[in-house]
């Protein structure tokens, strides 16, 4: 009987110390080292206004993130300075010509995507990077206006109707 309770005993300390890692780790995640990369966030902005964005549905990312070749690729044609571009942080514990400095993608090298946009708010919530999920509401909500105006029509005009698995706009009648 001790020893099932000397055993219990030493699973539960064990699982604190799990428990208080996971916790410290968290707030390290959340730290001052994962900034908004100002530069990135002008370079998707003038892609958007320029009109190289795709208003896609939500959750196509998985189909449309680079494959690591891709980026591999990317970096040696033409260097971190143009991958740094596409990526809405930076973490700064990282070296500055490695692609694990690099936070939060948007993007295929060609075009802005609003799944990625979408997806970059999803993650910054879920580690609590308000300003990365700001900044990319932003430019979501910019891709919805220019979506709206390639239309003919404003922006407002169209109605959003998000459900978890998929997304679509619906074309409200003209007045």
């Amino acid at each position: 009987m001790k020893a099932a309770i000397s055993k219990l005993n030493c699973v539960g300390r064990i699982g604190l110390i799990i428990c208080f890692n996971a916790i410290s780790n968290a707030g390290a995640q959340s730290g001052g080292s994962i900034k908004v990369n100002e530069d990135a966030v002008a370079f998707a902005s003038q892609l958007i206004q320029e009109g190289h964005s795709i208003a896609d549905r939500k959750g196509a990312w998985r189909e449309h993130k680079p494959s690591p070749d891709m980026e591999n690729e990317f970096v040696r044609a033409h260097g971190f300075a143009e991958y740094a571009k596409w990526h809405l942080a930076v973490d700064e514990r990282f070296a500055l010509n490695t692609k694990s400095r690099y936070k939060f993608p948007y993007g295929d090298f060609k075009n802005v995507h609003r799944c990625g946009l979408l997806a970059v708010q999803a993650r910054a919530r879920q580690y609590g990077y308000a300003n990365i999920e700001k900044a990319a509401a932003e430019l979501e909500r910019a891709i919805e206006a220019q979506a709206g105006d390639r239309d003919g029509s404003f922006a407002f005009a169209n109605l959003f109707v998000f459900h978890p698995c998929k997304s679509m706009a619906l074309k409200l009648p003209a007045r």
